[in-house]
């Protein structure tokens, strides 16, 4: 069985700061991780690997070449091959220009049974990039993934509603995208980092993809970001203080000075 895991380095959210003046993300000295939901994308092809004898795992991603840290990382994790899309070419990219690299570069590979990706980055919360590569590429797609089985070449999905789950049974090749509820990632184990630190990265350029230089990168990207921006703070809370009773008739003064009663 061949999984392709879609992946991508992100800055870590906890740790980013936005230019008062600029109304950009300021960068450096910013650390980046694995972005979570694609690490439960990886851990369920990992299982499978430990689940079945033939499957093998590819993971794919798009970004800089420091990229490549993120991928070892995978790597030491248990996957078993790693591609780098990496080029000027696709910087400035939007879902629609990420998704159609991604998509050309999974039709270079052309061998495959499953791909899992993340739900959504944490970096740009579009959920987006995993539906845009199963439509590219004509196979059916499950997002929100919470939980599935593999029974031959069908595979029975439950997909996670606000209320509850549904049941989807799709047949291979399909796309699923994990939600944090599918598993726990592993973690890299001392074997799996010294095994990638020796591993090679297969790094694919535009030249490398059957695609245009205009489909891919800021030139084809039509998603324009106006404005990025830290919300003002809210006001500073009130603590109230005496008997319940008391508390309470400061509380509908206080609602009532405001019009909110």
């Amino acid at each position: 069985m061949k999984v392709i895991v879609c992946v991508k380095q992100v800055p870590d959210t906890n740790e980013v700061r936005i230019d008062p003046v600029k109304g950009t993300l300021i960068r450096d000295g910013v650390p980046s991780i694995l972005n979570p939901d694609d690490a439960n994308a990886l851990e369920e092809a990992l299982a499978l690997k430990d689940k079945y004898e033939d499957v093998h795992v590819t993971v794919i991603t798009m970004g800089p070449p420091q990229a490549d840290e993120m991928l070892r990382e995978c790597l030491a994790m248990g996957a078993d091959e790693a591609i780098l899309l990496s080029d000027r070419a696709f910087a400035g990219a939007d879902t629609w220009a990420t998704s159609n690299t991604i998509a050309a570069a999974i039709r270079k590979i052309g061998d495959y049974d499953i791909i899992f990706a993340g739900r959504q980055a944490i970096d740009g919360d579009t959920a987006q990039v995993g539906p845009q590569i199963a439509e590219r590429i004509g196979i059916p797609q499950v997002t929100y993934v919470q939980d599935f089985k593999i029974e031959g070449d069908e595979i029975t999905v439950q997909r996670q509603l606000e209320d509850g789950y549904e049941v989807i049974k799709v047949k291979k090749p399909v796309l699923l995208t994990a939600i944090k509820e599918l598993n726990k990632p592993r973690y890299m184990s001392i074997e799996g980092i010294y095994d990638a630190c020796k591993q090679d990265i297969t790094v694919w350029t535009l030249a490398d993809l059957d695609v245009e230089k205009h489909e891919v990168g800021l030139d084809a990207s039509p998603t324009k970001v106006f404005r990025s921006f830290t919300p003002a703070p809210k006001g500073k809370g009130v603590m109230l203080e005496g008997t319940t009773k008391e508390m309470v008739e400061k509380l509908v003064v206080a609602l009532k000075q405001k019009h909110v009663i």
